[in-house]
Protein backbone atom coordinates (compact mmCIF):
# COMPACT_ATOMS: atom_id res chain seq x y z
CA UNK A 1 0.00 0.00 0.00
CA UNK A 2 2.46 2.21 0.81
CA UNK A 3 4.65 1.59 -2.77
CA UNK A 4 1.23 2.05 -4.29
CA UNK A 5 0.62 5.34 -2.39
CA UNK A 6 4.01 6.81 -3.82
CA UNK A 7 3.38 5.95 -7.09
CA UNK A 8 0.04 7.65 -6.84
CA UNK A 9 1.26 10.51 -5.26
CA UNK A 10 4.48 10.73 -7.54
CA UNK A 11 1.77 11.00 -10.75
CA UNK A 12 -0.15 13.36 -8.96
CA UNK A 13 2.81 15.48 -8.36
CA UNK A 14 3.77 15.10 -12.09
CA UNK A 15 0.66 15.50 -13.48
CA UNK A 16 0.37 19.09 -11.60
CA UNK A 17 3.93 20.02 -12.93
CA UNK A 18 3.03 19.73 -16.05
CA UNK A 19 -0.65 21.52 -15.78
CA UNK A 20 1.16 24.11 -14.05
CA UNK A 21 4.24 24.33 -16.90
CA UNK A 22 1.41 23.97 -19.86
CA UNK A 23 -0.71 27.23 -17.98
CA UNK A 24 2.03 29.14 -17.76
CA UNK A 25 4.38 28.14 -20.56
CA UNK A 26 4.59 31.23 -23.46
CA UNK A 27 2.26 30.05 -26.86
CA UNK A 28 4.99 28.70 -29.25
CA UNK A 29 7.51 27.73 -26.71
CA UNK A 30 7.72 24.10 -24.93
CA UNK A 31 10.22 22.71 -22.04
CA UNK A 32 12.66 21.92 -25.24
CA UNK A 33 11.65 24.01 -28.28
CA UNK A 34 11.18 27.45 -29.53
CA UNK A 35 8.59 27.53 -32.51
CA UNK A 36 9.57 30.21 -34.93
CA UNK A 37 7.35 30.47 -38.37
CA UNK A 38 8.51 32.50 -41.71
CA UNK A 39 6.80 32.80 -45.15
CA UNK A 40 8.55 32.78 -48.33
CA UNK A 41 8.19 32.24 -52.01
CA UNK A 42 9.20 29.01 -53.81
CA UNK A 43 7.06 29.36 -56.21
CA UNK A 44 5.88 32.42 -58.00
CA UNK A 45 7.21 35.69 -59.90
CA UNK A 46 9.61 36.36 -56.17
CA UNK A 47 11.08 33.01 -56.07
CA UNK A 48 14.61 33.86 -56.86
CA UNK A 49 14.10 35.59 -53.27
CA UNK A 50 12.82 31.71 -51.68
CA UNK A 51 16.16 30.89 -50.84
CA UNK A 52 15.95 33.84 -48.23
CA UNK A 53 13.78 31.52 -45.90
CA UNK A 54 15.76 28.18 -46.85
CA UNK A 55 18.80 30.23 -45.94
CA UNK A 56 17.14 30.92 -42.37
CA UNK A 57 16.28 26.68 -41.88
CA UNK A 58 20.13 26.58 -42.09
CA UNK A 59 20.94 28.70 -39.76
CA UNK A 60 18.96 27.45 -37.37
CA UNK A 61 19.46 24.22 -37.99
CA UNK A 62 23.33 24.85 -37.22
CA UNK A 63 22.24 26.62 -33.78
CA UNK A 64 20.12 23.32 -32.58
CA UNK A 65 23.17 21.26 -33.80
CA UNK A 66 25.50 23.61 -31.32
CA UNK A 67 22.91 23.01 -28.96
CA UNK A 68 20.37 25.43 -29.57
CA UNK A 69 19.38 28.55 -27.33
CA UNK A 70 19.44 28.06 -23.66
CA UNK A 71 19.01 24.59 -23.97
CA UNK A 72 15.85 24.55 -26.22
CA UNK A 73 15.79 23.85 -29.66
CA UNK A 74 14.75 25.71 -32.85
CA UNK A 75 11.39 24.28 -34.11
CA UNK A 76 11.00 26.25 -37.52
CA UNK A 77 8.08 26.59 -39.79
CA UNK A 78 8.43 27.64 -43.26
CA UNK A 79 5.49 27.99 -45.67
CA UNK A 80 5.25 28.85 -49.46
CA UNK A 81 3.38 31.81 -50.09
CA UNK A 82 4.17 32.87 -53.71
CA UNK A 83 4.45 36.17 -53.10
CA UNK A 84 0.75 36.32 -52.85
CA UNK A 85 -0.08 37.94 -50.23
CA UNK A 86 -3.49 36.14 -49.49
CA UNK A 87 -1.43 33.17 -49.14
CA UNK A 88 0.71 34.76 -46.50
CA UNK A 89 -2.32 35.74 -44.25
CA UNK A 90 -3.89 32.44 -44.70
CA UNK A 91 -0.31 30.53 -43.98
CA UNK A 92 0.12 33.09 -41.12
CA UNK A 93 -2.78 31.94 -39.62
CA UNK A 94 -3.36 28.65 -39.88
CA UNK A 95 0.12 27.75 -38.66
CA UNK A 96 -0.32 30.71 -35.71
CA UNK A 97 -4.00 29.27 -34.76
CA UNK A 98 -3.37 25.62 -35.61
CA UNK A 99 0.30 24.93 -33.59
CA UNK A 100 1.24 27.65 -31.70
CA UNK A 101 3.85 30.55 -32.93
CA UNK A 102 6.03 32.30 -30.28
CA UNK A 103 7.25 34.64 -33.16
CA UNK A 104 7.69 35.17 -37.01
CA UNK A 105 11.15 36.14 -38.31
CA UNK A 106 12.03 37.66 -41.82
CA UNK A 107 9.22 37.14 -44.44
CA UNK A 108 10.07 38.40 -48.19
CA UNK A 109 7.95 41.34 -49.47
CA UNK A 110 5.82 44.33 -48.43
CA UNK A 111 2.71 43.56 -49.50
CA UNK A 112 2.60 40.25 -48.03
CA UNK A 113 4.10 41.41 -44.54
CA UNK A 114 1.49 44.41 -44.68
CA UNK A 115 -1.29 41.24 -45.19
CA UNK A 116 -0.30 40.23 -41.23
CA UNK A 117 1.23 42.93 -39.32
CA UNK A 118 -1.60 44.12 -38.20
CA UNK A 119 -3.15 40.46 -37.13
CA UNK A 120 0.52 39.63 -35.67
CA UNK A 121 0.41 42.93 -33.66
CA UNK A 122 -2.75 42.80 -31.79
CA UNK A 123 -1.99 39.72 -30.66
CA UNK A 124 1.61 41.06 -29.61
CA UNK A 125 3.58 38.11 -31.50
CA UNK A 126 6.87 39.16 -32.07
CA UNK A 127 8.05 40.06 -35.93
CA UNK A 128 12.19 40.46 -36.82
CA UNK A 129 13.21 40.88 -39.74
CA UNK A 130 11.18 41.35 -42.38
CA UNK A 131 12.59 40.59 -45.47
CA UNK A 132 11.75 43.72 -47.24
CA UNK A 133 12.93 47.68 -46.43
CA UNK A 134 9.21 49.22 -45.62
CA UNK A 135 8.68 52.26 -44.16
CA UNK A 136 5.65 50.44 -42.84
CA UNK A 137 7.42 48.77 -40.60
CA UNK A 138 8.43 51.93 -38.35
CA UNK A 139 6.13 54.58 -39.21
CA UNK A 140 4.12 54.27 -37.05
CA UNK A 141 6.68 52.38 -34.83
CA UNK A 142 4.86 49.18 -33.30
CA UNK A 143 6.36 47.26 -29.94
CA UNK A 144 6.04 43.55 -31.64
CA UNK A 145 7.81 44.56 -35.03
CA UNK A 146 11.66 44.98 -35.31
CA UNK A 147 12.64 46.05 -38.42
CA UNK A 148 16.50 45.11 -39.88
CA UNK A 149 16.82 45.49 -43.77
CA UNK A 150 17.35 49.26 -44.16
CA UNK A 151 14.74 51.51 -45.83
CA UNK A 152 13.76 51.04 -49.14
CA UNK A 153 13.46 55.46 -48.78
CA UNK A 154 16.69 55.26 -48.17
CA UNK A 155 18.46 52.80 -50.20
CA UNK A 156 17.10 55.25 -53.15
CA UNK A 157 17.98 58.66 -51.61
CA UNK A 158 21.66 57.47 -51.65
CA UNK A 159 21.62 56.41 -55.09
CA UNK A 160 20.47 59.10 -56.09
CA UNK A 161 22.43 61.28 -54.31
CA UNK A 162 25.71 59.20 -55.92
CA UNK A 163 23.75 59.45 -59.42
CA UNK A 164 24.38 63.10 -59.12
CA UNK A 165 26.79 64.44 -56.97
CA UNK A 166 29.23 61.68 -58.33
CA UNK A 167 28.62 60.49 -61.43
CA UNK A 168 26.83 64.03 -62.62
CA UNK A 169 23.92 62.93 -63.74
CA UNK A 170 20.70 65.26 -64.31
CA UNK A 171 17.83 63.17 -65.78
CA UNK A 172 16.91 60.69 -62.93
CA UNK A 173 13.88 58.30 -63.67
CA UNK A 174 12.76 55.02 -62.25
CA UNK A 175 10.89 52.07 -62.92
CA UNK A 176 9.29 50.89 -59.74
CA UNK A 177 6.99 47.57 -58.84
CA UNK A 178 3.55 49.80 -58.28
CA UNK A 179 3.34 48.84 -54.74
CA UNK A 180 4.17 49.92 -51.28
CA UNK A 181 7.68 48.67 -52.02
CA UNK A 182 8.04 50.52 -55.70
CA UNK A 183 6.50 53.68 -53.99
CA UNK A 184 8.80 53.18 -51.23
CA UNK A 185 11.72 54.06 -53.74
CA UNK A 186 9.92 56.40 -55.78
CA UNK A 187 9.45 58.67 -52.01
CA UNK A 188 13.28 58.47 -51.44
CA UNK A 189 14.41 59.21 -54.83
CA UNK A 190 12.24 62.30 -54.81
CA UNK A 191 13.24 63.73 -51.66
CA UNK A 192 16.77 63.18 -52.29
CA UNK A 193 16.42 65.02 -55.58
CA UNK A 194 14.69 67.90 -54.34
CA UNK A 195 17.38 68.97 -52.04
CA UNK A 196 19.75 68.82 -54.71
CA UNK A 197 16.63 71.16 -56.93
CA UNK A 198 15.92 68.78 -59.43
CA UNK A 199 12.99 66.24 -60.24
CA UNK A 200 12.51 62.64 -61.24
CA UNK A 201 12.08 63.16 -65.19
CA UNK A 202 10.27 59.90 -65.30
CA UNK A 203 7.86 57.48 -62.73
CA UNK A 204 7.47 54.42 -64.36
CA UNK A 205 4.90 51.50 -62.99
CA UNK A 206 5.41 48.17 -63.64
CA UNK A 207 2.78 45.75 -62.38
CA UNK A 208 3.93 42.02 -61.34
CA UNK A 209 1.67 40.53 -64.17
CA UNK A 210 3.87 42.75 -66.58
CA UNK A 211 5.88 40.90 -68.90
CA UNK A 212 6.78 43.03 -72.04
CA UNK A 213 8.65 46.00 -71.18
CA UNK A 214 9.20 47.82 -74.36
CA UNK A 215 6.08 50.97 -73.09
CA UNK A 216 8.27 50.96 -69.81
CA UNK A 217 11.67 51.47 -72.07
CA UNK A 218 9.73 54.10 -74.30
CA UNK A 219 8.93 55.92 -71.82
CA UNK A 220 12.38 55.90 -70.22
CA UNK A 221 13.79 57.15 -73.68
CA UNK A 222 11.31 60.06 -74.42
CA UNK A 223 12.26 61.52 -70.93
CA UNK A 224 16.02 61.08 -71.90
CA UNK A 225 16.66 59.78 -68.37
CA UNK A 226 20.61 59.18 -67.97
CA UNK A 227 20.29 57.34 -64.70
CA UNK A 228 17.41 54.79 -63.83
CA UNK A 229 16.58 53.44 -60.63
CA UNK A 230 15.30 49.98 -60.75
CA UNK A 231 12.57 49.19 -57.78
CA UNK A 232 11.30 46.07 -59.18
CA UNK A 233 11.72 41.93 -58.44
CA UNK A 234 14.89 40.25 -60.31
CA UNK A 235 12.89 39.28 -63.06
CA UNK A 236 11.36 42.84 -64.06
CA UNK A 237 15.14 44.08 -63.94
CA UNK A 238 16.22 41.69 -65.87
CA UNK A 239 13.47 42.30 -68.26
CA UNK A 240 13.77 46.06 -68.09
CA UNK A 241 17.86 46.27 -68.94
CA UNK A 242 17.97 43.51 -71.57
CA UNK A 243 14.19 45.04 -73.36
CA UNK A 244 16.60 48.61 -73.06
CA UNK A 245 19.74 46.83 -74.79
CA UNK A 246 17.72 45.63 -77.49
CA UNK A 247 16.03 49.34 -77.83
CA UNK A 248 19.40 50.46 -77.79
CA UNK A 249 18.92 52.77 -74.42
CA UNK A 250 21.62 52.31 -71.94
CA UNK A 251 21.83 54.63 -69.15
CA UNK A 252 23.04 54.21 -65.62
CA UNK A 253 21.29 51.61 -64.56
CA UNK A 254 21.13 51.53 -60.55
CA UNK A 255 19.11 49.24 -58.36
CA UNK A 256 17.76 48.31 -54.90
CA UNK A 257 19.72 45.81 -52.65
CA UNK A 258 16.61 43.53 -53.97
CA UNK A 259 18.74 42.62 -56.72
CA UNK A 260 22.34 42.73 -55.13
CA UNK A 261 22.96 39.26 -56.64
CA UNK A 262 25.33 39.97 -59.10
CA UNK A 263 26.00 36.29 -60.08
CA UNK A 264 22.32 35.93 -60.16
CA UNK A 265 22.09 38.69 -62.00
CA UNK A 266 24.70 38.45 -64.13
CA UNK A 267 23.28 35.07 -65.53
CA UNK A 268 19.48 35.93 -65.16
CA UNK A 269 20.69 38.64 -68.03
CA UNK A 270 23.47 36.91 -70.08
CA UNK A 271 25.86 39.55 -68.50
CA UNK A 272 23.72 42.61 -69.32
CA UNK A 273 23.82 43.38 -65.42
CA UNK A 274 27.56 44.66 -66.16
CA UNK A 275 27.91 47.82 -64.60
CA UNK A 276 24.65 48.22 -62.78
CA UNK A 277 25.57 50.31 -59.27
CA UNK A 278 23.16 48.93 -56.32
CA UNK A 279 22.71 49.07 -52.42
CA UNK A 280 24.29 46.09 -50.41
CA UNK A 281 22.91 45.76 -46.25
CA UNK A 282 25.93 42.94 -46.00
CA UNK A 283 28.69 41.70 -46.61
CA UNK A 284 29.89 40.25 -50.52
CA UNK A 285 30.22 37.04 -51.12
CA UNK A 286 33.52 36.19 -51.27
CA UNK A 287 34.12 38.02 -47.94
CA UNK A 288 36.49 36.44 -45.67
CA UNK A 289 35.17 37.44 -42.24
CA UNK A 290 34.92 34.38 -39.98
CA UNK A 291 31.52 34.98 -39.35
CA UNK A 292 30.52 34.46 -43.16
CA UNK A 293 33.17 31.35 -43.32
CA UNK A 294 31.09 29.95 -40.36
CA UNK A 295 28.41 30.33 -42.45
CA UNK A 296 29.52 29.30 -45.10
CA UNK A 297 30.81 25.79 -43.85
CA UNK A 298 26.93 25.37 -42.66
CA UNK A 299 25.75 25.81 -46.20
CA UNK A 300 28.02 23.29 -47.25
CA UNK A 301 27.23 21.26 -44.44
CA UNK A 302 22.98 21.05 -44.13
CA UNK A 303 22.12 23.47 -47.59
CA UNK A 304 20.49 21.10 -50.40
CA UNK A 305 23.23 20.00 -52.96
CA UNK A 306 21.73 22.65 -55.42
CA UNK A 307 21.56 25.59 -53.09
CA UNK A 308 23.98 28.27 -54.12
CA UNK A 309 25.57 30.25 -51.39
CA UNK A 310 24.40 33.59 -52.89
CA UNK A 311 23.13 37.13 -50.90
CA UNK A 312 19.24 35.67 -51.02
CA UNK A 313 20.35 33.00 -49.24
CA UNK A 314 23.07 34.00 -46.61
CA UNK A 315 20.61 37.01 -45.76
CA UNK A 316 18.25 34.49 -44.52
CA UNK A 317 21.26 34.39 -41.87
CA UNK A 318 21.32 38.27 -41.55
CA UNK A 319 17.85 39.50 -41.08
CA UNK A 320 17.44 36.88 -37.90
CA UNK A 321 20.42 37.25 -36.43
CA UNK A 322 19.17 40.24 -34.31
CA UNK A 323 16.17 37.70 -33.05
CA UNK A 324 19.20 35.37 -31.97
CA UNK A 325 20.66 37.85 -30.00
CA UNK A 326 17.48 38.63 -28.47
CA UNK A 327 16.53 34.71 -27.87
CA UNK A 328 20.29 34.21 -26.22
CA UNK A 329 19.47 37.72 -23.88
CA UNK A 330 16.20 36.56 -22.42
CA UNK A 331 17.38 33.51 -20.98
CA UNK A 332 15.86 30.00 -20.00
CA UNK A 333 12.64 31.93 -18.58
CA UNK A 334 11.13 33.01 -22.37
CA UNK A 335 8.08 35.07 -22.69
CA UNK A 336 7.42 37.01 -25.06
CA UNK A 337 7.82 40.33 -22.74
CA UNK A 338 10.49 39.69 -21.49
CA UNK A 339 11.89 39.12 -25.37
CA UNK A 340 10.67 42.17 -26.39
CA UNK A 341 12.74 43.83 -23.64
CA UNK A 342 15.98 42.11 -24.02
CA UNK A 343 15.79 43.13 -28.09
CA UNK A 344 15.07 46.90 -26.94
CA UNK A 345 18.48 46.52 -25.38
CA UNK A 346 20.48 45.67 -28.23
CA UNK A 347 22.89 48.05 -29.10
CA UNK A 348 25.57 48.16 -31.70
CA UNK A 349 25.07 44.82 -33.02
CA UNK A 350 27.28 43.38 -35.79
CA UNK A 351 26.60 40.15 -37.52
CA UNK A 352 26.98 39.85 -41.21
CA UNK A 353 24.88 43.04 -41.80
CA UNK A 354 25.70 46.25 -40.96
CA UNK A 355 25.42 47.81 -37.26
CA UNK A 356 22.36 46.98 -35.49
CA UNK A 357 20.57 49.40 -32.94
CA UNK A 358 17.17 49.44 -31.34
CA UNK A 359 15.94 51.29 -28.04
CA UNK A 360 12.80 51.49 -25.99
CA UNK A 361 9.52 51.43 -27.72
CA UNK A 362 8.36 54.91 -28.30
CA UNK A 363 5.50 55.70 -30.05
CA UNK A 364 6.83 59.30 -31.64
CA UNK A 365 10.44 57.54 -32.47
CA UNK A 366 9.94 55.95 -35.63
CA UNK A 367 13.62 54.81 -35.13
CA UNK A 368 13.30 53.18 -31.90
CA UNK A 369 12.54 49.84 -34.24
CA UNK A 370 14.69 50.48 -37.37
CA UNK A 371 17.70 48.48 -36.33
CA UNK A 372 19.76 48.96 -39.43
CA UNK A 373 20.11 52.64 -41.15
CA UNK A 374 23.30 51.58 -43.00
CA UNK A 375 24.05 50.73 -46.91
CA UNK A 376 27.05 50.82 -49.26
CA UNK A 377 27.35 50.80 -52.93
CA UNK A 378 28.83 48.46 -55.19
CA UNK A 379 29.15 47.77 -59.26
CA UNK A 380 28.72 44.79 -61.10
CA UNK A 381 31.90 44.36 -62.89
CA UNK A 382 32.93 41.42 -65.57
CA UNK A 383 32.50 38.08 -64.33
CA UNK A 384 29.81 39.54 -62.04
CA UNK A 385 32.79 40.75 -59.93
CA UNK A 386 31.48 43.64 -56.97
CA UNK A 387 33.70 46.41 -57.51
CA UNK A 388 33.17 48.42 -53.95
CA UNK A 389 32.31 52.16 -54.21
CA UNK A 390 31.16 53.15 -50.92
CA UNK A 391 31.84 52.82 -47.49
CA UNK A 392 29.02 52.28 -44.98
CA UNK A 393 26.75 54.97 -44.90
CA UNK A 394 23.55 56.21 -43.91
CA UNK A 395 21.23 59.02 -45.97
CA UNK A 396 21.54 62.78 -44.76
Amino acid sequence: MKRKGICITSLVSALLLALSFSATAEEGVTDTTIRIGQWGPQTGPAAPWGAVARGTGVYFQMINDEGGINGRKIDYRMFDDAYNPAKTKAGVKELQEGIGIFGWASGVGTACGLSVKDYLMERKIPWVGPAAGSLHWISPPQKYLFAVYPLYYSEAQILTKYAVSTLGKKRVAIAYQNDDYGKNGVAGAEKQLAKQGLKLVAQVPVEVADTDMKPHIMQLRKAEADAVLLWVGPVHAARIVGTGAAMQFQPQWMSTSTCSDFPFMFSLTKGLWKNVIVANFGELPDSTAPLMQKYKKAHEKYAAKDERWGVFFYAGFGFVEPMVEGLKRTGRDLTRERFVKEMEGIRNFKGIFGTIDYAPYEPSDVYSRQGQKEVFLTQCMEDAKAKRLTDWMEPD
